[in-house]
């Protein structure tokens, strides 16, 4: 482990956060100069600290032992950059609009990469009215079925469970052109320009 590294993470954290030394440090139940002495990177909390200095700094543990944090790239706010993970385990759901990392049921998850549909994969979207009428004769088996879809436009995302007993049948409002996209519990995920 890198001290200085750690330290210099640590330090611009409690910035960020907008804690004192001393603040974080009754948090920790440590004194001031404990925190002093990491940022200055001349020690490193105990192992016994770790998780509650991430949970306090509300950093990914991994971040702050390797002293990196993921570089501030800016997506602009765009809900069409959007990444989405799906647990292996329970099947739940996550999606994020930036950098993180996310885990489930013991697990990190990694984004799924959208593959763009083929002609014979894209669901069928009907415009009715103000609406996008989407269907699919996709199997919808407990084994294999279309786990959710999300509309991704550029300031909002529309998301829509599915399940295995129902047949894809979906109305969104039409608000523009976007991303639709969709995840099949066998294939990933998919996306078709509408």
């Amino acid at each position: 482990m890198d001290s200085e590294r750690i330290g210099g993470v640590i330090f611009r954290l409690r910035r960020e956060r907008g804690l004192t030394q001393r603040q974080l440090a009754e948090q920790l139940h440590v004194t001031d100069k404990a925190v002093s002495k990491w940022e200055r990177g001349q020690g490193c909390p105990d192992v016994s600290l770790l998780t509650a200095l991430s949970q306090a700094l509300g950093a990914d543990l991994t971040a702050l032992l390797s002293g990196r944090l993921p570089p501030e790239e800016s997506s602009g706010g765009n809900m069409k950059q959007a990444k989405y993970y799906v647990c292996p385990v329970c099947g739940a759901i996550t999606m994020t609009t930036g950098q993180s990392g996310v885990s489930c049921c013991g697990r990190s998850l990694e984004a799924l990469v959208p593959q763009k549909a083929a002609e014979a994969d894209k669901l069928t979207v009907e415009r009715v009215e103000d609406e996008w009428y989407i269907t699919s004769g996709h199997p919808m088996t407990k084994e294999h079925h279309i786990a959710f879809l999300a509309f991704a436009a550029g300031d909002r995302v529309q998301f829509i469970r599915q399940y295995p007993e129902w047949d894809l049948s979906v109305r969104i409002p039409a608000r523009g052109h976007g991303v639709l996209l969709w995840y099949c519990t066998q294939h990933g995920l998919f996306s078709q320009l509408l």
